[in-house]
């Protein structure tokens, strides 16, 4: 009986080998590249300016503050070290008018402390002369000089209630009539922050967002509303028919999503997040309801996803994750089957 010689496999053939394995693995790879999703850019964003005492002021000037017409504000109304509050009524103060008191003087050092806030926060983005016909992701905007509204200024949140938009603006900031800000995504208003180096001039009939911090003075002109705040350092604030209205922060998104802006006097709404509010009974007895007769999913219903979970990936049963499982249980019983009849042929 001829005795048969197993020589070792030459470095040629255990590349061959090596070769072979690799090639699932590399299917793999590629594989896994495509499927898996681009998260979304991280975006520079600045922190939300406190504004101490202030927050509970619609309008606060530093000489006075004229009204005329059926002005309404949701908050207080103050002046310091002036002591004119002129027009109310017929103007409606939902607050209380502080005029030269103890009140108004700390209102008035929050102020600065806040406007200086937001002056020294490190801007990522310039932006020009004209606001107008432009959609801005969460950060803060420099303005070297004056700048315009034109139209509309859309500012998308992302899906993140708490996104901080700040704007510090080198000199005046004026608006044409009728323009509007608008939010987008869970963009709320309470950090929408604009610190102007001169004064401000809101346009006829503008929708306006956010608080705005002026040096000298802010005018609203005829039916001009904001949501949020008219607070001037040195010089006066003038109202003319406006609707200046607060609205309190929400921490987590909306339920009901939505692609659709909003303007500035509709709530934010956005694709919906777990919150952490404890549910209400009607709201156990629709999850039970739910529990017991599963439906299909309707194009209204909202895709929750995992709190922990980066955006852009947020993951359900049956989707990437099984399907890169599957190919790479796949890919190693290929190449383990290639190994085996390549080390069998060797061997016959």
């Amino acid at each position: 009986m001829r005795s048969r010689i197993i020589h070792p496999l030459q470095p040629s053939k255990r590349l061959s080998l090596l070769s072979i394995f690799s090639l699932p693995c590399l299917i793999l790879a590629g594989a896994a590249f495509a499927l898996t999703p681009a998260t979304q850019p991280a975006f520079a964003i600045g922190s939300s300016v406190g504004l101490g005492t202030t927050s509970s002021y619609s309008v606060l000037a530093g000489q006075t503050v004229t009204n005329t017409g059926p002005s309404t504000l949701s908050g207080s109304a103050g002046v310091h070290p002036g002591t004119a509050v002129v027009g109310f009524p017929p103007g409606k103060v939902g607050g209380v008018i502080h005029a030269a008191d103890a009140q108004a003087l700390q209102a008035k050092a929050d102020l600065k402390t806040a406007y200086d806030d937001a002056a020294g926060q490190a801007a990522n983005a310039t932006v020009g002369a004209q606001l107008g016909g432009r959609t801005l992701v969460p950060g803060v905007y420099k303005a070297p000089s004056s700048t315009q509204l034109t139209g509309s200024l859309t500012l998308d949140a992302k899906g993140d209630p708490g996104a901080v938009f700040i704007f510090q603006v080198g000199a005046g900031l004026t608006t044409a009539s009728s323009s509007r800000v608008v939010l987008l995504n869970d963009a709320q208003s309470c950090h929408v922050f604009w610190q102007v180096g001169t004064s401000a001039t809101l346009g006829t009939s503008t929708r306006f967002v956010g608080t705005i911090m002026a040096l000298t003075s802010i005018s609203l002109k005829t039916g001009a509303r904001i949501e949020g705040r008219a607070l001037a350092r040195n010089g006066s604030v003038t109202l003319d028919n406006n609707v200046l209205t607060d609205t309190k922060c929400a921490t987590t998104p909306t339920t009901k999503p939505s692609s659709a802006a909003s303007t500035s006097n509709a709530k934010p709404t956005s694709t919906a997040k777990p919150s952490t509010a404890k549910p209400t009974s009607a709201q156990s007895a629709t999850v039970k309801a739910t529990a017991k007769a599963p439906s299909k999913p309707s194009a209204s219903t909202p895709v929750t996803s995992n709190r922990n979970t980066p955006r852009g990936l947020a993951f359900t049963g049956g989707g990437l994750p099984v399907r890169l499982i599957g190919i790479a249980v796949g890919a190693v019983l290929i190449g383990l089957t290639l190994v085996l009849i390549t080390r069998r042929r060797r061997i016959n």
